[in-house]
């Protein structure tokens, strides 16, 4: 893999894995990305102009993207990051979810197909809706999926193009299904960095609802690494689901960034929950482990949380601009 195109490569994850390609591989990256609200070209800044090339536009645009991955050549391949994202924005407005999620995963689709290049979908673990809070069961790659909400179900409508286009035209292509991320560069809108972002402004964070439903956390460093190796050893046609072991309640999470801050850990308050609110993910990576050897490096969620708030302590010049009209908007909904 010399060339690589990646979507949504300036977003919260995809620069992220952006970083790791330049850190852990001689592959030169080009990144297609809209530079929506939620993108972040500074997240960019710095890497070697001969390595990484980020070219503005939307993955939407067939011609665009044809010619890109035109460009990559018998060496290259796709990494398909780009998509609207946050559930509550899905809620108020779900038309740039169908456009994104299902019309640029089809576009892509067929670019690939076009010209023979290997293709990785990264999609999330909403697809399968939610697990009851007292359940042992987790997500494997045989879970029906359930979506519950705009963005959940326009993921799970491009993960089932990508397996009609494997299934149907032979595109060399796998999937997977990762959980909750967070780590540098996501956008303050998120909920830990949200929380974060809260306590480091001398506010108090927010819990929606009773703050007891649960998600399954990944760094975006181990999801990076996960996604790589997917890449390069993965079977083709497969999917697989990546996570860390990482289940806590909202108000677990919540504790944890009041406490890692010196604060008392009840110094929280509680919002108006989210409509359709999911109750819990987990996730079961076996396959991935077993059959491919990945694993996190960060075991311990507390050890990723605390280099995660060090990196919001240290990049206070990148989210305080926006941080005001964010908690605005929440108040607009008594969030």
């Amino acid at each position: 893999m010399r060339r690589l195109l990646v979507t949504g490569g300036a977003g919260f994850i995809g620069a992220n894995f952006v970083h790791y390609l330049v850190e852990d591989t001689d592959a030169r990256v080009t990144v297609l990305d809209k530079l929506t609200y939620a993108a972040s070209p500074a997240a960019l800044e710095g890497l070697p102009s001969g390595r990484v090339e980020l070219v503005v536009g939307d993955v939407a645009d067939a011609a665009l993207v044809d010619q890109l991955v035109a460009e990559l050549g018998p060496e290259g391949a796709v990494v398909h990051f780009a998509a609207e994202s946050h559930n509550d924005n899905s809620l108020r407005d779900p038309a740039p979810f169908v456009e994104t999620n299902i019309v640029g995963t089809f576009v892509v689709l067929e670019a690939v197909r076009r010209h023979g290049v290997r293709l990785h979908h990264v999609s999330t673990d909403e697809v399968y809706g939610d697990l009851a809070l007292d359940s042992p069961e987790r997500f494997t790659e045989s879970s029906p999926y359930r979506p519950s909400s705009p963005y959940s179900a326009s993921k799970a409508g491009a993960d089932h193009l990508v397996r009609a286009w494997v299934r149907s035209f032979d595109v060399q292509a796998t999937i997977s299904n990762c959980s909750n991320n967070y780590g540098p560069w996501q956008h303050i809108e998120k909920f830990i960095p949200r929380q974060i972002t809260n306590v480091l402004s001398g506010t108090r964070p927010r819990l929606y609802g009773t703050g007891e439903n649960v998600r399954d956390w990944i760094h975006a460093e181990d999801h990076s690494a996960a996604v790589w190796r997917i890449l390069t050893q993965g079977q083709l046609g497969q999917t697989y689901l990546i996570g860390a072991d990482g289940e806590r309640t909202n108000k677990d999470v919540v504790q944890a960034v009041l406490r890692q801050c010196g604060r008392d850990e009840g110094d929280y308050e509680l919002v108006t929950d989210r409509p359709g609110h999911d109750l819990r993910y987990a996730i079961d990576s076996t396959r991935l482990r077993q059959e491919l050897g990945w694993a996190p490096r960060f075991t311990r969620f507390e050890d990723g949380l605390a280099a995660t708030i060090d990196w919001y302590r240290e990049h206070e010049d990148w989210w305080r601009p926006h941080k005001e009209a964010v908690e605005a908007a929440y108040a607009q909904h008594g969030q």
